[in-house]
């Protein structure tokens, strides 16, 4: 388990004093750290739990059941690529490895450069542009056919590259 940064443990304190003794801040102290550090780490479940009166077991079991939080640090871009059926039939997989070698991130992990996480996920809600996968919060559809989102990824690396 990594050690935390002295600011990043200030952060989880600051939060959970902020909701102490209100009732049920769980998940919104969870969203919080997540929004501020960009995951959720095994201190902040403790410290939460304390302050909500309950067990780290418990909030860790809330961090797991809502597929949105997640105790790994993301990569700064964020992929995320629907394994739906819809997207699955029309080639999500191919898409899915394309971009898997393009960033160096499996699926499910944050490349070794910390620049990509690649994720899957199961629906996007965009079906009739499969297959669909978002980059950064913008949806690509038809992403295999166009070739738009392995594009975006060459264009990301290219800007990375120059500012590096």
């Amino acid at each position: 388990m990594e050690k935390l940064s002295p600011s990043a443990l200030l952060e989880i304190d600051t939060i959970v004093a902020k909701h102490r003794n209100q009732p049920g801040p769980v998940i919104e102290m969870l969203h919080e750290v997540q929004n501020s550090l960009g995951y959720i780490p095994f201190e902040a479940m403790e410290k939460i739990a304390e302050a909500a009166g309950t067990s780290p077991a418990q909030v860790y079991g809330v961090v797991t059941f809502y597929a949105q939080f997640t105790t790994q640090p993301k990569g700064k871009h964020v992929i995320n690529v629907c394994l739906g059926t819809a997207c699955y039939v029309n080639g999500s997989q191919k898409l899915a490895d394309l971009l898997a070698s393009g960033t160096g991130a499996s699926i499910n992990e944050t490349s070794q450069d910390g620049l990509f996480s690649l994720d899957a996920t199961r629906c996007l809600g965009a079906c009739g542009l499969a297959p669909v996968c978002i980059i950064d919060g913008k949806v690509y559809g038809n992403a295999l056919v166009s070739g738009n989102a392995v594009k975006r990824i060459e264009e990301i690396k290219a800007q990375e590259a120059a500012h590096g």
